[in-house]
């Protein structure tokens, strides 16, 4: 039990410190055992950053384990300082980033790269949430830009995983049984109906991305895939030594233009970094009226500050190319599914994020479990980046609201998706140009929202139908 226990209808007992609110295990809430059981299983998801390190960024696996550390400091911030999310990546923005890296010689010059888009990131979110113009940042945005963005990283995120030499042409029956089993147990409209008359899929339920993964994982053994671990004993020794060889100090500061080359891969991680924020605290929403025991507050400017924070760590101590973002949708929406179920469940909101992260740092030390995964990291990172394609274009597809929109859109996300490195600048110049010649009736002046020809037929069509 917490030492500290919740008045009945209020928030969660905290420390104030600024504009935080800190959280401790066994002192502010209890430790929940269904998210230590999960975070010892979805901690691999943060190893599986490990291949594109040493890929992209051209550092060995001691090296990039060791990032996976400040990785998980990162991981509990958030939790520790009063967010109510489940943190993770930036993960539709992968392709994005890795489109620019490409663009990088693997080694100086990338670690260079990423130290540059990392830290605009920061500023990005430190400033936002200083000034709290987050929101109307994004509103700024025209719909069909920041669909296709979305749109757009989903499609490159999935061409990445299907291109010539990809991991599902090299790995092929592992993936996408992990992935139509994933899918099936986080977005199939049957699956929702077993799991309210049967006891065992709702614990599968419970448990999110965990059974895609390790039916994926025992798959790929069972036909040679990929090879079997070597289990050892012991603790995990990360080479914090042999990491400093590749951090901004010991390869300088990247050059002028490589801060303006990484600018318009920065803005596109910050819109859909933001997007995250609204889906995470729309989950909150969904199940906040059913527990009238807790007040869950929804501090926007929190999470932009909280997320600098750990950018700003990633920029000097551990250059992530999955960046540090505010939301890991899946564990989110398996948490506040148990929060919804009552006190009993989960205490709080925060007891669920808290454990599940904790318990991922946790699992870092313990060797047998780092060895048991290392074979299997790409696995991991492909049900991510396939799960988070869908998502991508499920949620961008149904935030547009008439053809003309849909036709920008299209042409946005193409170019995004593009194997240039410079395509994420291209993406946004063209979709600016596209909504002011297209999308506006005015070239000039306030927008009127007048409908195109082929609009204003749309919505005819609609009136008729209904």
């Amino acid at each position: 039990m917490p030492l500290y226990k919740r008045v009945d209808g209020q928030e969660q007992p905290h420390w104030p410190l600024g504009p935080f609110k800190i959280r401790l295990p066994f002192v502010h809430y209890r430790w929940e055992l269904p998210e230590m059981i999960q975070g010892f299983f979805m901690f691999v998801v943060g190893l599986a950053m490990i291949p594109l390190l040493q890929t992209y960024l051209g550092m060995p696996y001691e090296a990039a384990l060791a990032f996976t550390f400040i990785a998980g400091i990162g991981y509990i911030l958030p939790g520790l300082l009063g967010v109510p999310l489940v943190p993770g990546w930036i993960t539709p923005a992968i392709p994005v980033v890795l489109l620019y890296l490409k663009g990088f010689e693997p080694g100086p010059e990338a670690i260079k790269a990423m130290f540059a888009l990392q830290i605009e990131v920061t500023l990005i979110f430190l400033f936002l949430g200083i000034t709290r113009l987050g929101s109307k940042l994004v509103n700024a945005i025209p719909n069909s830009l920041k669909s296709g963005v979305i749109i757009g990283a989903g499609v490159a995120a999935l061409m990445g995983e299907l291109k010539v030499g990809g991991r599902i042409d090299t790995t092929p029956i592992s993936i996408i049984i992990g992935s139509l089993v994933s899918a099936y147990v986080l977005f199939s409209l049957s699956f929702k109906n077993v799991i309210q008359n049967n006891p065992f899929a709702k614990q599968i339920a419970n448990f999110g991305l965990v059974t895609g993964m390790i039916i994926a994982i025992f798959v790929g053994w069972a036909v040679g895939e990929y090879p079997l671990p070597d289990i050892q004993m012991g603790i995990t020794q990360p080479d914090f030594a042999l990491m400093w060889n590749y951090l901004v100090f010991a390869n300088g500061l990247p050059s002028y233009d490589v801060f303006l080359l990484a600018i318009p891969t920065a803005l596109i991680a910050y819109v859909i970094a933001f997007g995250d924020i609204i889906i995470g605290f729309t989950l909150v929403k969904r199940v906040d009226h059913i527990r009238q025991d807790e007040k869950i507050e929804e501090n926007v400017d929190r999470v932009h500050l909280v997320t600098a924070i750990r950018n700003g760590l990633h920029a000097f101590f551990a250059p992530w190319p999955g960046l540090s973002g505010p939301l890991f949708t899946a564990v989110h929406a398996t948490v506040a599914e148990r929060y919804a179920m009552g006190k009993k469940s989960m205490e709080s909101i925060y007891s669920g994020g808290g454990t599940f992260w904790i318990s991922g740092m946790i699992a870092l030390f313990m060797l047998p479990l780092v060895t048991f995964f290392k074979p299997v990291l790409p696995i991991a990172l492909s049900l991510t980046l396939i799960l988070t394609a869908y998502i991508c274009i499920l949620v961008g597809m149904e935030q547009l609201k008439n053809s003309t929109e849909r036709g920008v859109a299209g042409i946005v996300a193409i170019t995004l998706s593009m194997p240039d490195p410079k395509s994420t600048l291209y993406a946004v110049v063209i979709g600016l140009i596209l909504y002011f010649l297209l999308e506006r009736p005015k070239l000039l002046g306030k927008h009127d929202g007048e409908n195109s020809i082929l609009d204003s037929e749309e919505n005819s069509k609609e009136k008729t139908a209904s």
